[in-house]
């Protein structure tokens, strides 16, 4: 690392999405190293997998900006999608800085505060599309991009030591279906004016040519459901407030009712309206209407299209739901791609609509039925072609997705920043781009009404009980160092029998006697003692008979 004397310079700290497909946390640093104020770009959150059972939300760990909190100038928010923007209700509080969005935006940021404490105490400034300010040192200007979600926005960061664009999450569409496309004019000047560093979204970089137009997906469904006999349901992301008018469009050329199933279904479209996205002529019918229609004449959007087992689709395929049923002849349009981690989840649900008779349908010949909302390479190049930027900085993805940007990046003669992760600060400016220094970076578990830090062991005995199960042995000891009762065992996700027909349940007690007949009297007094070698017999006599070693805990109660 090169030497850092006192002169000013902007730096890059990702807290999360460097690394990994979610959890966008990107801290821009400006001043010297002792004297630096703090932009927050994005703020947010990610969804467990396997490997934390039970854990209901993922949050960064924000401990570097909480002890600079008082340096942080304001948040920042791309757009209201939720590995953006989703920790900021549950983390404002350790922070306490002024947050910025557009107004659909910002909308959806009320929301999700309405249900928190401090909902009248978080101070929310609503920005133009397209408009420019300054936050802090900051002079901050944003760019209309397409996505999956309306309004969303690039950042241009304009220092006195030249010019950052952060372009969040983008893809050029020209037929977007709702709002602007991408602003190829705009990018067009601010690389004519000059672009130091791009700190680019690397999603689809693996993938060629240019991602599908919500134009195209809007054909496709449009003769879906123009074709279709009986009821047809759509689950997507309820976020695509694009691909949700062109469904009800289509439905109402079908001469169909569009009705909306699902609580996110229902609060987008609210929303959509109250900021003026969804016209007030395009109509929309509830759950209990679903009954009262003709199968010829519906199209229900249904939430669940990555198998989440308590929406409104795997209700639906569990005959669970209490105002809506699908039966044999309907048909099932999957508009969304499946999140790694989710496969599993979807195929069940898929599973069991068939089993009903149910059609599903994941794919068309007929041209596409989902379209993504980041870039491919052949937009990726445009954009660089646009901007003729000295530096990438590739952000949002896995480790392969970041390290092919920067191949692709530097066969275009685009010097490329390799190896960044969560925790590396990046000096951007001046100079070239330079790894100068690290920070603590980590997760937080949001596990039912609590926060708990990602390394508790709690997850990890959660994820070794999934495997191996758990023995609980109470044991019961006169002060005098004699059993006082037979030992107790309890059992969860153990086997009842071993391949020899022996009770796991005697084997632990005969094991608990033997350990205990093992310890010299006088040393029996120690209830610590007794707990240790019961719990160590108990634990290798199921392994032995098992080959699995089970989580033991062993309680001495002393009479």
């Amino acid at each position: 690392m090169a030497a850092r004397g006192n002169e000013n310079e902007l730096v890059l700290l990702p807290l999360g999405g460097v690394g990994e497909i979610g959890m966008n946390v990107y801290l821009y640093g400006l001043g010297t190293p002792r004297r630096r104020k703090w932009l927050m770009v994005d703020l947010g959150v990610t969804f467990p997998d396997d490997r934390e059972p039970g854990v209901d939300l993922v949050l960064p760990d924000l401990r570097f900006i909480e002890e600079e909190r008082n340096n942080l100038v304001g948040i920042l928010i791309t757009h209201a999608h939720e590995d953006h923007f989703g920790a900021v209700a549950e983390m404002w509080p350790r922070l306490g800085a002024p947050v910025y969005g557009t107004k659909f935006t910002m909308a959806m940021l009320k929301e999700k505060l309405h249900e928190t404490p401090w909902r009248n105490d978080v101070p929310l400034h609503e920005i133009p599309l397209g408009g420019r300010l300054n936050i802090g040192p900051f002079d901050v200007d944003l760019v209309t991009m397409a996505h999956s979600i309306p309004e969303t926005s690039a950042v241009a960061i304009r220092t006195e030591l030249g010019t950052v664009l952060h372009t969040a999450d983008w893809k050029i569409d020209l037929h977007p279906g709702l709002g602007a496309p991408t602003d190829e004019k705009k990018l067009r000047l601010l690389g004519d004016e000059g672009v130091d560093v791009v700190v680019s979204d690397s999603t689809n970089i693996l993938s060629d040519g240019v991602t599908a137009s919500e134009k195209d997906v809007a054909l496709s469904l449009a003769q879906i459901i123009k074709r279709a006999r009986g009821r047809v349901a759509i689950t997507s992301f309820a976020s695509s407030v694009a691909r949700l008018l062109n469904i009800a469009h289509a439905a109402e050329a079908a001469d169909r009712h569009l009705v909306l199933v699902g609580r996110s279904m229902h609060r987008i479209v609210d929303l959509a309206r109250e900021t003026g996205l969804w016209p007030e002529s395009v109509k929309t019918l509830n759950e209990e209407d679903y009954g009262h229609l003709p199968p010829e004449n519906v199209v229900a959007l249904l939430t669940g299209s990555q198998g989440e087992p308590r929406a409104a689709l795997a209700r639906v395929a569990e005959n669970q739901h209490p105002q809506v049923t699908l039966s044999r002849g309907d048909l099932v349009i999957f508009s969304a791609r499946a999140i790694p981690g989710n496969e599993s989840g979807i195929i069940r649900i898929q599973n069991k609509l068939a089993d009903m008779g149910v059609e599903v349908m994941t794919e068309w010949a007929g041209g596409p039925i989902h379209t993504s909302g980041h870039p491919r390479r052949g937009e990726v190049g445009q954009l660089y072609d646009w901007l003729r930027p000295k530096a990438v900085v590739p952000v949002h993805g896995e480790s392969r997705h970041l390290e092919a940007h920067v191949t692709f990046a530097r066969e275009r003669g685009i010097a490329a920043v390799s190896q960044m992760r969560n925790g590396n600060m990046l000096r951007l400016l001046p100079g070239e781009p330079e790894i100068v220094d690290d920070a603590p970076v980590g997760r937080i578990y949001r596990d039912g009404g609590i926060l708990i830090p990602g390394d508790e062991d709690s997850i990890r005995q959660r994820r070794k009980l999934s495997f191996v199960g758990s023995v609980v042995v109470a044991v019961t000891m006169t002060a005098a160092g004699e059993m006082a009762a037979e030992p107790q065992v309890s059992m969860s996700g153990v086997p009842k029998l071993d391949s020899g027909g022996d009770s796991f349940e005697e084997i632990a007690i005969k094991a608990a006697f033997g350990a205990i007949q093992s310890i010299p009297r006088a040393r029996r007094k120690s209830p610590e003692l007794v707990g240790e070698a019961v719990r160590k017999s108990v634990r290798a006599a199921i392994n032995n008979a098992w080959g699995k070693k089970p989580i033991c805990s062993v309680m001495v109660s002393v009479v």
